[in-house]
């Protein structure tokens, strides 16, 4: 019996701090192993606590996760590249062999004031999970 291929999926924003990290764990927990899944950031920042703590209340964790440099993954092949805000996609580079690139901004949850930052986490942990188990459930992804 042959074993299909996993397609390979890269989640790039500015920080790799939130929105991306947030992106690849939900991935993960939506499809499960269908899909080798990657994030990076076009300036990483570090692994933003809040990202682990608002994933964690899914039972998602995703605290081992760093923060890597886009440039750790040039050369690679990717069937989707998925920019998760505007500026990543501004300065995103080509990837070989990428099959789809996908843009939908979203907001940066650490650029409110620290008394509304956990709730926007949780606003933009639960706009990417639908818009990613819309892409998984409608078969575009």
């Amino acid at each position: 019996m042959i074993v299909p291929q996993r397609q390979r999926v890269l989640f790039l924003c500015t920080g790799n701090s939130a929105r991306s990290q947030m992106a690849e764990g939900l991935l993960r927990h939506i499809a499960g192993d269908r899909f080798e899944v990657f994030s990076a950031g076009t300036r990483p920042a570090g692994l933003n606590p809040n990202s682990v703590k608002v994933m964690s209340e899914l039972g998602i964790d995703i605290s081992r996760g760093r923060s890597k440099s886009v440039d750790e993954f040039q050369g690679q092949e990717f069937d989707y590249v998925f920019t998760v805000c505007d500026t990543a996609r501004e300065t995103c580079p080509i990837f070989p062999g990428g099959r789809r690139r996908i843009h939908r901004s979203f907001e940066d949850p650490a650029a409110v004031s620290v008394e509304q930052q956990l709730d926007k986490f949780r606003t933009i942990r639960d706009e990417i999970s639908d818009w990613l188990t819309g892409f998984v459930r409608d078969g575009k992804l």
